[in-house]
């Protein structure tokens, strides 16, 4: 098998993990914050009345910083599949560049054309175009962000797609099988609910900071009751579909379920954990706290007498279970890679009946390829701590915020807003809070999936370009100076807008 040069693995996973990370800071803002200014520009349009138009104008500014240094950190994101990871570019280049190539002409285009005409068509459209382009840059983030998702939603689920063996690539047989997956849609649903949330959080933290200093009162407390009735309806639906999508993840990626939820043996009547931690060290570990019976059973397969396999059960195997164990798997995957090469050899040389046979071969085994590149079987365990922790803090954010929008929006209909100290210094802190939860759901998502690129097809450790080890060092530390420059800019011209604050005055049209 062939040797990996493990330090580029890692420090290529590093670069990209950075760039997403940063990249991820300026996304969900664009993507709850488009929604909340384009109902109020609705109710501005319905009303006539200038506070609103105000209103209107203030969270666009902020929505514009944050969007043009969203979009410099993105294109450096998609770059590095052709820089850093070129070999999974060739594999499955032909499917994972589609969606990416429908952002960029379709969804990133309607985005930017309209942001245009809702930044500068005050007095220059009709006010209900204007009203309009608000709801267009809205959609047309979402769909940006659709099909970024889809791509990431393929990587976790791949289908709709079939290897071919003469070019050593995977094509894609079925667009809409990939754009329409369950993985995909949960995933897409999910992730932008959860951005609403930040988005919401993002309006309550800087209209409550205003009630704080008594500035802009009436600004501010239309701005909370606005976004605390979008917060709370979306996280809501950020319940409704992180249910859906653990239940598509324990159908597809089992692994990355057992890490979540620190189950080492598989279990029928599965609990779920609420508050736990791991205990114990190497064959011995176990999760002890406050767990909800059969829970898990019930999420991972809607049945509570369902048994959900653990770690040691996809490891090791469980053949009550009908589960292969690693081992078996890895021989079933270097029969394959060996038949791939005897393959493309016996063509070259024209040997046809030995061709076929050893397509057979290949294709018999192909489910189990990428296991194939494995020497060792524990290789397929992710980093188990991290994701658990990860899974449960975010879950417990979940749930805090769902109870602040709540709170918020009760002390906001009663008009006491203003007198709670202690509810608006949460609400301004509140914020970093969204942030720290969404970036966990990626840490999930992604470490979980560990040491996939593509699921059960092709290990991070194949999939990065031939580079030298210090060529992505140096870009990384690059990066992270550029990265760290842009969000001290961002932030430091977010907090100067901020402190000017909302125009006031003006006559209703």
């Amino acid at each position: 098998m062939a040797e990996f040069n493990f330090a580029l693995v890692d420090w290529s996973r590093a670069q990209f993990a950075l760039t997403a990370l940063y990249h991820w800071i300026f996304v969900p803002l664009t993507l709850g914050l488009s929604f909340i200014i384009a109902f109020m520009h609705t109710i501005y349009y319905k009303t006539g009345d200038v506070k609103w138009k105000n209103m209107t104008k203030f969270w666009m500014k902020l929505f514009g910083i944050n969007f043009a240094i969203g979009v410099a950190t993105g294109i450096i994101l998609e770059f590095q599949f052709g820089t850093n990871w070129s070999n999974y570019s060739w594999f499955v280049g032909d499917i994972f560049g589609a969606p990416l190539a429908i952002e960029g002409i379709l969804a990133f285009f309607i985005e930017s054309t309209f942001i245009a005409v809702m930044f500068f068509g005050w007095e220059r459209v009709s006010k209900r175009f204007h009203m309009l382009s608000s709801w267009f840059v809205a959609f047309g983030s979402n769909l940006s962000a659709l099909w970024i998702l889809v791509a990431n939603a393929w990587m976790q689920n791949p289908v709709g797609m079939k290897f071919n063996p003469d070019t050593a690539r995977n094509e894609m047989v079925n667009f809409f099988e990939i754009a329409l997956s369950s993985t995909a849609i949960h995933k897409f649903l999910h992730t932008v609910s959860e951005a609403y949330v930040i988005g919401a959080l993002f309006v309550i933290a800087i209209s409550s900071w205003y009630l704080l200093r008594k500035r802009h009162l009436e600004f501010a407390k239309r701005s909370i009751l606005i976004a605390s009735i979008f917060g709370l309806l979306s996280s809501g639906f950020v319940v409704l579909t992180g249910d859906g999508s653990a239940y598509y993840v324990a159908q597809t990626q089992p692994m990355k379920l057992a890490a979540m939820e620190g189950l080492y043996d598989g279990e029928t009547n599965a609990d779920l954990v609420a508050v736990g931690i791991i205990t114990g060290k190497d064959n011995d570990k176990k999760v002890i706290g406050i767990k909800i019976p059969s829970m898990l059973s019930w999420l991972a397969n809607k049945d509570v007498n369902a048994f959900v396999p653990g770690i040691n059960d996809i490891v090791d195997g469980n053949e009550e279970h009908g589960i292969l164990s690693t081992e078996a798997r890895m021989q079933k995957g270097k029969i394959s890679i060996n038949a791939l090469a005897d393959y493309i050899k016996a063509k070259r040389e024209n040997n046809s009946e030995l061709a076929v046979e050893k397509l057979v071969e290949f294709e018999s085994n192909y489910e189990h390829f990428g296991y194939g590149y494995f020497e060792n079987k524990e290789e397929v365990i992710p980093n188990v701590p991290l994701t658990f922790y990860s899974f449960h803090i975010m879950v417990s954010l979940g749930l805090f915020f769902i109870v602040l929008f709540l709170w918020v929006l009760v002390v906001s209909l009663k008009g006491k807003l203003e007198n709670k100290k202690l509810l608006l210094k949460i609400s301004v802190w509140s914020i970093l809070l969204g942030y720290i939860a969404s970036m966990l759901g990626w840490v999930v998502a992604e470490v979980g999936r560990q040491p996939w690129t593509i699921q059960d097809i092709l290990p991070v450790t194949v999939a990065t370009s031939n580079l030298g080890v210090g060529t992505v060092q140096t870009t990384f530390f690059i990066f992270l100076a550029l990265f760290t420059v842009l969000l001290i800019a961002e932030i430091k011209i977010m907090f100067t807008q901020i402190k000017v604050g909302p125009e006031e005055g003006g006559k209703n049209v």
